[in-house]
């Protein structure tokens, strides 16, 4: 049984960055695909950053540039950089995995089937 759990959430300051952690334990495979989703109230959950086995990676426009997904296979450990943040990023950000998920489907949250509980991000003007 997989199973994720986020950390690194927080308050900041717009400009501000922060690091989030997810964290799999159970059986995640090295060729699991992986990725970030974030959900704002009364907003659909929308796909930040997605990685695959290969190491491809895919981002919502909104954060190009400013955030990074990267792995760590060896500490089973996803994450996620951001900086300058806004307060349009401001959401619940949730971690997500899958065996295995096409690039052009790694931001779309239906092509995952294993989720965390999410970590709250909140950023000030």
């Amino acid at each position: 049984q997989v199973q994720l759990v986020e950390s690194g959430g927080g308050s900041v300051q717009s400009g501000g960055s922060l690091r989030l952690s997810c964290i799999a334990s159970g059986y995640v495979s090295s060729t699991y695909s992986m990725g970030w989703f974030r959900q704002a109230p009364g907003k659909e959950r929308e796909g930040v950053a997605g990685i695959n086995s290969n190491g491809y990676t895919s981002y919502a426009d909104s954060v190009k540039g400013r955030f990074t997904i990267s792995q760590d296979n060896a500490k089973n450990t996803l994450y996620l950089q951001m900086t300058s943040l806004k307060p349009e990023d401001t959401a619940m950000y949730y971690c997500a995995a899958d065996p295995s998920i096409k690039t052009w489907r790694l931001l779309s949250a239906r092509s995952y089937n294993k989720w965390g509980q999410g970590t709250q991000v909140t950023v000030s003007s």
